[in-house]
């Protein structure tokens, strides 16, 4: 390994004081495969006080737990006491841990084989006590020891197997698949977080559609994503190659991997097709007889059914929101009939800031669609049309008008109410349509054209 001369430095730090340290992890395995990873994870049999003692800067992020962080030089370095964990009554975290002075004991602790590796800094040599080498040669996730025993220790480390195959594109070995087949309830006794967290990193691999397919061949989905589930099976119409749950796995795929956002969008954009499926033979399974299927307001269920999965994941408010939104406009339909005022109508819906994600979201549920090739020139036009608006630098919602609540009241002599908010709305109307009218002289005439004409129907 190719080692940053801080490392070193601070394996001789622990060198000199007659402690052991080895890079352990992640790290490890991925510069084994070739994979550049700097995030170095350290295993000692100094204890955790010991560290404290070498170094200035230390953190205790998990001292219970043998675990601190090393702040030096300009990284941060978690260091972990070699250790072995005690009974797991909840399948989630060990009831206590025990310090250890050997490093294998620490090692045959671990999740999975790949994973169990240690580099000797000082001696530049891999140290691998589970034959971790030949699992990472025939590229297959292997449960150390004995699985079920590993995934009653933390139920968690079902679906990190799971990561791990699309992470790796490795095979999960067969023994370890069925102990996960076996083990899948377990997964109810994770808190939802832990488990976010697991599906976001999912979302950071190449392809997440492997890890959700080991995720339904083990049973996992069952008790995560059931709606998700739901669409396995169920055939779309004769404009798609795949039944909605592989459509919404390979959408996901066709999504920037940078941006989990787009990528759970795209997973759940059609969430809802199970529900709303009518057909002329609804009876019938197969893809022949249900070839003019529809599903008429999928996309405004579907906003619904991916709200009320990410509130029970725990995602956040703004997260929730936006992937909501996302899903609820992804169906627009587009062409060159359309005025510039419709354009900027579009573009006040959706939001300026969700254009670009909107755009992924239908590039991706294209791709995945399995039957298309290129980009629509319907969509490129309308890509153009939206940055040559955008540019203008027109009004597109309330706050852009030359004109705003006080100047309304102090032109009409009226007291804050219900009124205001309606002339605005109007005005921005008249703008979207014609935005050389949005000046402040213009936009007070409207205003009193506006509340004299409400005034005379009042009346009337």
């Amino acid at each position: 390994m190719k080692l940053p001369k801080e490392v070193i430095e601070i394996a001789k730090v622990f060198n000199k004081n007659n402690f052991q340290i080895y890079i352990v992890g992640g790290a490890v395995r991925d510069n084994l495969l070739g994979i550049p990873n700097m995030d170095f994870d350290f295993a000692t049999d100094a204890l955790p006080q010991d560290v404290i003692k070498l170094f200035k800067k230390v953190v205790p992020i998990g001292i219970e737990h043998g675990t601190v962080l090393v702040l030096y030089k300009g990284f941060e370095f978690e260091v972990t006491t070699f250790r072995i964990d005690g009974k797991y009554s909840d399948n989630r975290r060990p009831d206590n841990v025990t310090f250890v002075r050997s490093l294998k004991e620490d090692l045959i602790r671990r999740d999975f084989t790949i994973n169990a590796f240690a580099w000797d800094i000082l001696e530049n040599k891999l140290i691998d006590e589970v034959n971790g080498i030949e699992d990472l040669n025939q590229k297959i996730i292997k449960a150390i020891g004995d699985p079920e025993e590993r995934f009653k220790e933390d139920a968690l480390r079902m679906i990190r197997g799971c990561r791990f195959a699309a992470k790796l594109n490795f095979k999960i070995e067969e023994k370890t698949l069925e102990a996960m087949q076996k083990l899948n309830i377990l997964i109810k006794n994770i808190s939802a977080e832990r488990i976010r967290d697991e599906l976001i990193k999912i979302m950071e691999t190449e392809k997440p559609s492997i890890a959700f397919e080991y995720l339904r061949i083990s049973g996992l989905l069952d008790h995560i994503l059931p709606e998700l589930l739901a669409g396995y099976g169920v055939f779309q119409n004769k404009f798609h190659k795949y039944d909605v749950y592989y459509h919404n796995l390979y959408s996901c795929d066709a999504a920037p991997k940078d941006n989990y956002i787009v990528r759970f969008a795209s997973l759940f954009h059609d969430i809802a097709k199970p529900q709303t499926k009518k057909g002329k033979k609804e009876e019938c399974d197969n893809e022949e007889d249900n070839s003019e299927n529809s599903f008429y307001n999928h996309e405004i269920i579907g906003e619904k059914i991916a709200g009320a999965i990410l509130k029970r994941l725990k995602f956040s408010n703004e997260e929730i929101k936006k992937i909501r939104h996302l899903i609820r406009h992804h169906m627009f339909y587009y062409t060159d009939q359309w005025t510039d005022g419709a354009v900027r109508r579009f573009i006040r819906k959706v939001g300026l800031e969700n254009i670009q994600d909107l755009f992924l979201l239908r590039d991706a549920d294209r791709i995945g669609n399995g039957m298309k090739q290129g980009i629509p020139k319907a969509f490129i036009d309308f890509k153009d049309r939206i940055q040559k608006i955008i540019e203008e630098d027109n009004a597109f919602k309330i706050e852009d008008l030359d004109i705003n609540g006080y100047d309304i009241m102090e032109t009409l002599n009226i007291k804050p109410g219900p009124i205001i908010g309606e002339i605005l709305n109007h005005l921005l109307e008249i703008v979207l349509d014609n935005p050389e009218l949005n000046k402040k002289e213009i936009l007070i005439q409207e205003t009193k054209k506006y509340y004299e004409a409400k005034q005379k129907i009042s009346i009337l």
